[in-house]
């Protein structure tokens, strides 16, 4: 089913707002090192991905005007880098809405999420970990963004997911759009602009699969190139490519 059909749905009541970020600073500088780790590197990082991420303005800077540019770039034939940025040792949380506005790259092989992960990976590794995909969008399928949790049983291409897709053949990259979670104890749901479209909780999980969502995470912004899902670049894809960012803002549940 289509997600547009999803009727307009408010959040429900939620608490203080307990971290952000704006973006406000200089043109050309980094985020905010007091709130962001940068990762870096190039190893496929699970997908067969193509890119180096790097810490270099290039990849990733404020704008100047109140936005974080995370870019995708071609730096020789088949040589990509791009940015990948965390929270994980220096903010992690459990449970409340999560949100933040974004225009998505455009472009075959570009993948842009803005993604959870369990805050425990060191020591149980993924996916008993647990990771919530709050926003995912291929440029193949200009149109569509994912919502999908990932765990033990429950995996890769058996996530748990569902698109949620604009009508009229309308593209995610062509504007700015709310991605959020609202995740409680036992139910995350996912919305876009506001929209539900997109609930899981326990019951949802295939049999004999734990629930493991009930723990600390980590924010991710990152703009991959290529991969198994997203398939790579080809003569029709553009670098360099943007994902922007307007904010990141994390509120506490209404009750505890």
């Amino acid at each position: 089913m289509l997600a547009l059909l999803a009727p307009a749905f408010s959040f429900c009541a939620t608490g203080k707002l307990i971290w952000s970020d704006e973006f406000n600073g200089p043109a050309g500088s980094p985020p905010n090192s007091s709130k962001w780790v940068f990762e870096l590197g190039h190893n496929g990082w699970g997908n067969a991905e193509l890119e180096t991420y790097s810490d270099s303005p290039d990849n990733c800077r404020l704008d100047g005007a109140g936005h974080l540019v995370v870019e995708a770039r071609l730096t020789q034939p088949a040589t990509y880098t791009s940015a990948r940025i965390k929270t994980l040792s220096k903010f992690t949380f459990q449970y409340g809405r999560v949100e933040s506005r974004i225009r998505v790259a455009s472009g075959q092989g570009l993948w842009s999420a803005f993604w959870l992960l369990g805050a425990n990976v060191a020591g149980v590794g993924w996916p008993a970990s647990g990771e919530i995909d709050i926003m995912e969008n291929l440029g193949r399928d200009p149109s569509a963004v994912h919502g999908t949790i990932h765990g033990p049983g429950y995996s890769g291409g058996k996530g748990i997911g569902k698109p949620y897709r604009l009508p009229d053949k309308q593209c995610f990259a062509d504007d700015f759009h709310v991605y959020a979670i609202d995740w409680v104890a036992n139910r995350i749901a996912f919305f876009v602009d506001g929209n539900l479209y997109h609930t899981v909780a326990p019951s949802s999980l295939p049999k004999g699969t734990k629930w493991v969502f009930d723990h600390p995470f980590y924010l991710i912004l990152n703009l991959a190139v290529g991969g198994i899902w997203p398939r790579n670049p080809d003569a029709t894809t553009v670098f360099p490519q943007q994902m922007v960012i307007d904010y990141v803002r994390v509120y506490e549940p209404a009750t505890r």
